[in-house]
């Protein structure tokens, strides 16, 4: 009987510890992206690919053409 209660607190303690090590895992990497901007304006030779030189009217017949 205290061989099965020390193997059961054996596993219980591993378990514990993978989890404490899984969840500081993930706050790391969270904090870790988090800082990271995605939005910062290019760097270098960017082109801007989207010119609005269409009239309102224009677009207007345009969306209901496509049905969207």
């Amino acid at each position: 009987m205290k061989r099965i209660a020390w193997d059961t607190l054996k596993v219980f303690i591993i378990f514990i510890a993978c989890t404490f090590l899984f969840y500081f895992g993930l706050r790391a990497m969270h904090e870790e992206y988090e800082n990271f901007h995605r939005y910062d304006p290019p760097e270098g030779p960017a082109v801007k690919v989207f010119q609005q030189e269409q009239r309102f009217i224009d677009r207007l017949n345009l969306f209901f053409q496509l049905g969207e």
